[in-house]
């Protein structure tokens, strides 16, 4: 499959292939993540559908967006140990391949009509999806010569595109027949298309950079059966816990709770951790100050954003007609409206921004913030609309209520998501400066965990109402004003970042 999106480049010595005159290991990157994403937003666009339906396990709209929510929340917070991992133990050539099983493996558990493992299945997709999230990334890095070669921002867009088009068509097929034919038989699909992705990576591994198989920082023997005592350890707790909570009848209550909490304690001590080392200089302690202020801007925007799979899906279920011109189509289909409109827009976006850096006008970071948190906030006033009119009159609206909102969300994407990539490369102290994407994943840990808590069994606040949804709209704007009035006190902390 590699091999027929690459070409012969004369700009290489003995005429060995490229692709699209990037490193034919690209190519399988690019693959291996598109199929990967496949299977993700396939998962994504079904779990909060499945948890309401009949047919599914029939659950309430607050419990189905708690656990949608903490499933999240997971997938981005194990990021950080499937680094850790590669950094210590596999390396990240090592570590995708075994992210990638464990992806396919939960896949099959979900895939069998069997409530009782359905909770697992969900484990052994975000903890796949922990190892494999951040190592692949880093092995693009790894195919060039260094920060300064000219192709490396492009091969990282061609990337960005594989992982778009996988999000795209994920909705179209898994959703498809998930919805219309059998949920699991839908679930069985997003297997076959991680393990498509694995079989792509396996058999092009050979053109990735040989870095990708380095250990960056061996463990030692002892630290090795440390790591397996202390697992071992947290799995027995984990299972008497869970165990115990089976027994007393209780684990639909609290099973959700454990887990909510440490996607918010977890990024606030990691935070503090780099706040207190007294290693880091002046500088580095300045710029992480600043920092923290992205990264709660960051956690609130993607606690609302990330509603899109669950209170936006849930809503298309039972509120819009999921019809247009005539034509029917699945409420999972909405979910590929993101990555249409990310495909469309984000080259607009750079240009836009490079077009006011040439005449001394583009924004700032932190107004490039602020305008992300204020445009999240008008999307769900804009949801708002459909809301009270469904509540007052009953009834369904047009599907172009979700479009509009779905685009709004996506420009405010733009003006956070690739802005915060940049940053945290550009803020971060020299001592963790392989962590720190780590840490701006866990703003989205920190997010869906608070919606997570929100929708939990013992606060049981349902985001689909309007009260919340005017709540959420009010505080996004809210503090988005609020980073706008404090704008120069931030680029004060960021030093020569800008």
């Amino acid at each position: 499959m590699a091999s027929s999106l690459t070409k012969d480049s004369s700009s290489t010595a003995g005429g060995e292939k490229t692709f699209f005159g990037h490193p034919r290991g690209l190519a399988t990157l690019f693959m291996a993540e598109m199929w990967e994403r496949y299977s993700f937003y396939g998962m994504k666009a079904l779990l909060p559908l499945y948890l309401i339906a009949p047919g599914g396990l029939h659950m309430s709209v607050t419990t189905a967006t708690a656990i949608y929510s903490v499933y999240m929340a997971m997938v981005y917070l194990l990021a950080m140990p499937g680094g850790w991992m590669a950094d210590r133990f596999w390396g990240p050539r090592k570590t995708v391949a075994v992210g990638g099983a464990v992806v396919i493996l939960g896949h099959i558990t979900l895939a069998v009509p069997n409530s009782a493992t359905f909770f697992a299945g969900l484990a052994l997709v975000a903890l796949g999806s922990g190892l494999l999230k951040a190592n692949i990334s880093t092995m693009v890095g790894h195919l060039y010569d260094g920060p300064q070669d000219p192709r490396r921002d492009g091969g990282f867009t061609l990337f960005y595109i594989g992982i778009n088009l996988g999000a795209f068509l994920a909705p179209l097929t898994i959703g498809t027949v998930g919805e219309n034919v059998n949920w699991h038989l839908g679930f069985a699909l997003a297997a076959v298309g991680m393990a498509l992705g694995l079989a792509q990576f396996l058999l092009g591994s050979r053109h990735l950079s040989p870095e990708s198989d380095v250990v960056t920082t061996p463990a030692t023997e002892p630290e090795r059966r440390s790591v397996l005592r202390k697992g071992l350890v947290w799995l027995v707790v984990a299972v008497v816990f869970y165990s115990l909570l089976g027994v007393t009848g209780n684990f639909a209550d609290w099973a959700l709770l454990p887990i909510t909490i440490a996607g918010l304690i977890i990024p606030i001590a990691v935070l503090a951790r780099m706040k207190r080392d007294k290693e880091l200089t002046a500088t580095e302690q300045s710029k992480v100050s600043g920092y923290i202020w992205f990264f709660v801007v960051a956690a609130v925007f993607w606690m609302i954003y990330d509603q899109n799979g669950s209170t936006l899906s849930i809503f298309g279920e039972n509120s819009t007609t999921n019809s247009l011109l005539g034509f029917g189509f699945p409420t999972s289909w909405y979910q590929s409206l993101n990555a249409i409109f990310i495909m469309a827009l984000a080259p607009v976006a750079a240009s836009l921004w490079l077009w006011l850096n040439k005449r001394g006008k583009e924004p700032s970071t932190a107004v490039k913030f602020a305008s992300s948190l204020i445009l999240i906030g008008i999307s769900f006033v804009v949801f708002l609309i459909p809301l009270l009119d469904t509540a007052a009159n009953g009834g369904r609206v047009s599907p172009m209520w979700l479009v509009a909102i779905y685009f709004i969300q996506t420009v405010a994407e733009l003006c956070l998501s690739p802005v915060g990539l940049s940053v945290t490369t550009k803020m971060a102290p020299a001592k963790y400066s392989s962590q720190m994407m780590g840490v701006w994943f866990l703003a989205v840990t920190a997010g869906d965990s608070v919606a997570g808590l929100l929708t939990s069994p013992q606060l049981n606040v349902d985001l689909n109402t309007t009260g919340a949804v005017a709540v959420e709209a009010v505080l996004a704007v809210i503090a988005g004003v609020g980073i706008w009035m404090y704008r120069k006190k931030v680029s004060q902390h960021m030093g020569d970042v800008r």
